[in-house]
């Protein structure tokens, strides 16, 4: 797996009837953050913006960078309904099956 590949993808909808989009990577986020308007871009987006640039250069990780586009998405009101938000992972914290 590219260590640029989000885990999960980040499920956008870019506009009202515009179908659901799948982000996949560092660099697709990019691509998407590098297009947003001038105007709408604040601290989330420059928080966003800079962990995805990050990880490109190793200052930041996937996951971080993940969990800033996710963040900037869901603030900014393009995160899908059915998207799964990335979470902070825990060393050795896990569900058990129960029986």
């Amino acid at each position: 797996m590219d260590r640029l590949q989000f885990e999960v993808p980040v499920r956008i909808t870019p506009a009202p009837g515009l179908p659901v989009e799948e982000i996949y990577s560092v660099e697709q986020a990019l691509d998407f953050l590098q297009d947003w308007p001038k105007r709408r871009q604040g601290k989330i987006y420059e928080a966003a913006f800079n962990a995805c640039f990050g990880a490109t250069v190793d200052v930041a990780s996937t996951e971080e960078a993940c969990r800033a586009f996710a963040t900037f998405c869901r603030v900014s009101g393009l995160l899908a309904r059915d998207a799964m938000f990335p979470g902070k992972r825990r060393a050795g914290t896990h569900r058990e099956a129960r029986a």
